[in-house]
């Protein structure tokens, strides 16, 4: 594919006029957007997510907690977003990564993950931290075993 190519205009001639933004579509089921993704646009459709709750007992997850599902397929009384999630996460994923998936914040996922959490169908962990240089003590212990071969 090559790039477009760039024409120059004569002495008279006019600039193009940019393409009009697509117009907005009318009805509840346009309020979502093609894809049916609940954004800050919808904020009625997130709130049915979460089952309206306060959150006062949601699971302890931060963005770089590292989620893996445990069951294969999702059981079917699961909602599609968790559906979603459960999908997603057969391989280790951030709460940031399927945040950005889902396209849905992070309080939200925050919630469907507590309701998969206490189900079992998830588990969370939070990432292993390596450090940037090597224990000190670790190294001579290392060295001084070596000098005794």
């Amino acid at each position: 594919m090559s790039p477009p190519q760039r024409r120059r205009r004569g002495p008279g001639e006019q600039p193009p006029k940019p393409p009009a933004p697509p117009a907005p579509r009318a009805g509840p089921e346009g309020a979502e957007g093609e894809e049916g993704r609940g954004g800050p646009e919808n904020p009625e459709r997130l709130y049915v997510l979460t089952g309206g709750g306060e959150g006062a007992d949601r699971a302890e997850v931060d963005l770089v907690t590292l989620v893996v599902a445990r069951a294969v397929t999702p059981p079917p009384a699961t909602q599609p977003e968790q559906s979603a999630l459960l999908r997603l996460c057969r391989t280790p994923l951030s709460v940031a990564e399927i945040s950005a998936y889902l396209d849905l914040p992070f309080s939200v996922v925050t919630v469907l993950l507590t309701e998969l959490l206490a189900a079992g169908l998830v588990q969370a962990r939070a990432p292993v931290v390596r450090q940037a240089l090597p224990d000190r003590s670790l190294l001579e212990a290392v060295m001084h075993g070596l000098q005794k071969l």
